[in-house]
C-alpha cells in the first residue's frame, strides 16, 4: 500500500471538521471521559466506532488504474470512507463536534492525524498498573495478572509514542474522578467550548447510558450509574509489574498506593497546546 498523505484539498476532501480523538490505553477510563463529553451540547461521542478496520480494496486492476488516475489510491479511498462514516453519524446527533474514543486509535496516530489534518487529540493516561488490574479483571480467564500487564504495556507505550509526536491536551483519570469538575473544565477549554455542568451528571442526557456493550467500552454497573464516582486506590508497591516501572517513571507515578482522588500532585509530563 502506498504511504499515507494528507488530502489534497481538505475543504473539498473531508466533511468532518476538527474532530477530536481520545488517544488512550485500554481500561483507562475512556468510556467514562467519553460519556461526559456526549453529555455536552455540542459534541458528540459515540461508541468505540473501530473505523480504522473499515478497508477498501479493488476488485480488478483496471479499477485501481482508474481510481489512481483521480489521485484516489487506496489508503485515500479508505480516508473518505472512514471521513464519511464518523461524518454521518455526527449528522444523525445533531451536534457540532465528533469526538471517538477506539482504544486501538493509539496505534495508528499518525494516520489519523494524516488524515484530519485539523484533528484534535485528548490524551488520557491511568496508573499503569491499574490498567492492568482492570485488564485482568474484565477477562480473568483470557488474561492472567501477567498477561494483562504485558498487553497493557502495549498500549501504554504506543499512548506515549503518540503524546510524543502530536499536541493535545493530556487528562488524568485520576483527576477525572477525584476532581471531575476541574478536569471537564480544562477539557472543555482546550476543545474551546463551554463547560456544561450537565457533564457531570451524564445519566441525567436521554439515552446516554443504553448503549453501552461488552467489547465496546465500559458497560459494567458504575458507568452505566450516570455519574462520576471515585477512583479505586492506586495498586500498592508490592502490586507493581516490573515490566510497567518505566512507564510509571515516564508518567510521574509513583510507586505507591494512594488513594486515586488524591493524585494532583503527579507529574504532567504531556503536551498542550
Amino acid at each position: 500500500m502506498i504511504a499515507p498523505r494528507p488530502p489534497a484539498d481538505p475543504a473539498r476532501d473531508r466533511l468532518l471538521r476538527r474532530p477530536v480523538f481520545i488517544i488512550a490505553p485500554v481500561r483507562s477510563g475512556s468510556t467514562l471521559l467519553r460519556l461526559t463529553l456526549n453529555a455536552h451540547s455540542r459534541l458528540h461521542a459515540p461508541h468505540e466506532l473501530h473505523f480504522r478496520r473499515l478497508e477498501v480494496a479493488h476488485a480488478t486492476r483496471l479499477a485501481e488504474r482508474s481510481l489512481g488516475l483521480l489521485g484516489l489510491d487506496r489508503a485515500e479511498l479508505e480516508h473518505l470512507l472512514w471521513d464519511r462514516v464518523l461524518h454521518r453519524e455526527l449528522l444523525r446527533s445533531g451536534k457540532e463536534t465528533l469526538v471517538e474514543k477506539t482504544p486501538g486509535n493509539a496505534f495508528v496516530f499518525r494516520r489519523i492525524a494524516t488524515c484530519w489534518p485539523d484533528a484534535r487529540f485528548l490524551f488520557l493516561l491511568r496508573h499503569p498498573a491499574a490498567v492492568a488490574r482492570s485488564w485482568h479483571e474484565a477477562d480473568p480467564v483470557k488474561r492472567n495478572p501477567e498477561h494483562a500487564a504485558h498487553d497493557a504495556l502495549r498500549y501504554l507505550n504506543a499512548v506515549e509514542r503518540a503524546r510524543r509526536a502530536l499536541p493535545g491536551h493530556t487528562v488524568r483519570y485520576e483527576e477525572l474522578t477525584g476532581d471531575p469538575e476541574a478536569t471537564l473544565r480544562s477539557v472543555c477549554d482546550f476543545l474551546e467550548v463551554s463547560f456544561e455542568p450537565g457533564m457531570l451528571e451524564y445519566g441525567q442526557v436521554p439515552g446516554a447510558t443504553a448503549r453501552l456493550e461488552k467489547g465496546l467500552g465500559d458497560w459494567r454497573e458504575k458507568v452505566r450509574s450516570g455519574r462520576v464516582q471515585p477512583g479505586r486506590e492506586l495498586p500498592p508497591p508490592e502490586e507493581l509489574p516490573a515490566v510497567l516501572r518505566e512507564i510509571c517513571e515516564t508518567w510521574g507515578y509513583p510507586a505507591s498506593g494512594r488513594d486515586a482522588g488524591s493524585a494532583a500532585g503527579l507529574v504532567d509530563t504531556g503536551r498542550v497546546s
